[in-house]
């Protein structure tokens, strides 16, 4: 049995040999697309100005291949693949596999491309881990951090609703994900709901599934693409106009709200008859007024948040940043309160990513 090794962050290390001339699969089995390229022995990224050299690069210390992965279940799908729970063979590590099939339309493969490159440089705790990265035979895995309690979906069905001590710790957590993610790394995740919030036994939350995000590429640091679950969609993006960073703070502020009282915001409440369609969610988020958290079952502090992250207006939105300095945020800080005590002796989850 060999000895084990701390595993790090995903490393990159491709030979040169594999680095082809054709569009988007070379004749070795490369994936390539602009500067990335990935095989069965990892990716790379070329730099743009580094001509035909490849960037220096240092291995991944482990020894660290598809092969040494053993399959112990499914657990789950994500967006564009399946998620399997794997163990490293020669430390017994758990991983979480996701597969993503490359046969798709062009615009769903540029977002997975975007989703390794955020992956690949991602140093951040509040943001799930990518380990490493293969291509092989038309697919390609990622070897992601294993978060043992599910994502926030699991623990709702369980526990029904979160109590604002627990919702505070929770959203610290996510915001400082976010302020990674909009503020170090430029990037909008265009897709924040329960299925993509992950918690392990731990109480610790992170952030999951770039494959709709999208770095920012102009100067006015907006983007005018329509992706993502319809839900959770800020009123801006629905409309089909320009958005930015706070267009993820609307979709958290929904999430969150949900985890509160149990139910998603726009749903109808026991005394209405039906549901929303589709089309009349989506008139619902536009036309109507925001949801918000009833006064007299939650504090000031948190009707106050819940109002700071769903305005209607982007601009009367608080960004990330400033909504960690809010007071339901501080409120609880030196309370030395843990998720881990909610999670705590709930069942395992029956899927991973919803």
């Amino acid at each position: 049995m060999k000895s084990k090794k701390p595993l790090r962050p995903l490393q990159l290390a491709v030979p040169d040999e594999a680095i082809q001339v054709d569009k988007f699969l070379t004749a070795s089995g490369t994936f390539q697309d602009g500067d990335l390229r990935l095989n069965q022995k990892g990716l790379r990224l070329m730099s743009e100005d580094s001509g035909s050299q490849p960037p220096d690069i240092k291995e991944f210390e482990t020894q660290f291949a598809l092969e040494d992965l053993e399959t112990i279940k499914v657990i789950g799908k994500g967006s564009g693949g399946v998620v399997q729970l794997v163990q490293h063979k020669w430390t017994g590590s758990l991983f979480a596999l996701k597969g993503i099939q490359m046969n798709i339309q062009e615009t769903v493969r540029k977002q997975i491309v975007q989703e390794l490159k955020i992956n690949q440089s991602s140093q951040c705790p509040h943001v799930v881990v990518c380990y490493h990265s293969f291509y092989h035979n038309g697919i390609i895995s990622l070897v992601l951090e294993y978060m043992n309690r599910g994502s926030l979906v699991d623990i709702i069905k369980q526990v029904k609703t979160i109590l604002e001590p627990y919702l505070a710790v929770l959203c610290k957590q996510v915001l400082e994900g976010l302020v990674y993610l909009h503020h170090e790394r430029h990037v909008i995740h265009r897709d924040i709901k329960p299925s993509n919030l992950l918690v392990n036994h731990k109480g610790e939350v992170k952030i999951t599934d770039f494959g709709v995000s999208a770095v920012l590429a102009s100067s006015m640091g907006q983007r005018d693409t329509f992706v993502g679950t319809y839900n959770y969609m800020a009123p801006e993006r629905i409309s089909g106009g320009s958005y930015d960073y706070k267009s993820d703070i609307w979709s958290l502020g929904l999430v969150i709200l949900e985890c509160a009282i149990g139910r998603f915001p726009y749903i109808p409440t026991e005394q209405e008859e039906g549901f929303l369609s589709f089309y009349e969610l989506l008139e619902a988020i536009v036309d109507q007024p925001p949801p918000i958290a009833p006064p007299d079952q939650f504090s000031p502090e948190f009707c106050s948040f819940i109002s700071a992250c769903v305005q209607k207006d982007p601009q009367e939105r608080m960004s990330s940043l400033e909504l960690l300095s809010h007071p339901f945020i501080k409120k609880f800080e030196d309370k030395d309160i843990s998720l881990g005590v909610l999670v705590d002796g709930l069942d395992p989850p029956v899927n991973y990513l919803g």
